[in-house]
């Protein structure tokens, strides 16, 4: 019975560990930056291909947080770009390590145009 009890709880442990790997680089983001985001995209860092719009359907209020789906821990320097609702602005966060992010609250001055992120 002990020796069946050890080899459950490894399997529990294994099984745990590879949950973890599938999404490690997955991070919630959170909206700090007063205005309501439309679009979320990634690319690798420097890169010019945004791809597909992670948020999909719906809107990012402020003060709202959303878990993004990140898979490609070979490249985990991303830049992150988005669209605000209101007018279309375009605003980029370059070389974030999302493996090593957990969460990310954007922060974003309109008037300056400077952008900054806090990360956990």
């Amino acid at each position: 019975m002990l020796r069946f009890c050890k080899i459950v709880g490894l399997v529990s442990i294994s099984l745990s560990s590879l949950g973890a790997i599938a999404g490690d680089a997955d991070f919630t983001l959170l909206n700090g930056t007063g205005y309501t985001i439309r679009e979320v995209y990634l690319s690798p860092a420097n890169g010019k291909n945004w791809g597909n719009d992670r948020l999909g359907e719906g809107e990012l209020p402020n003060n709202k947080s959303r878990l993004i789906k990140f898979k490609d821990s070979a490249n985990c320097e991303q830049d992150l770009q988005v669209v605000f609702d209101k007018d279309d602005t375009e605003v980029v966060w370059e070389g974030l390590d999302l493996c090593e992010i957990n969460k990310l609250t954007l922060k974003y001055n309109r008037v300056t145009k400077t952008v900054s992120a806090i990360k956990e």
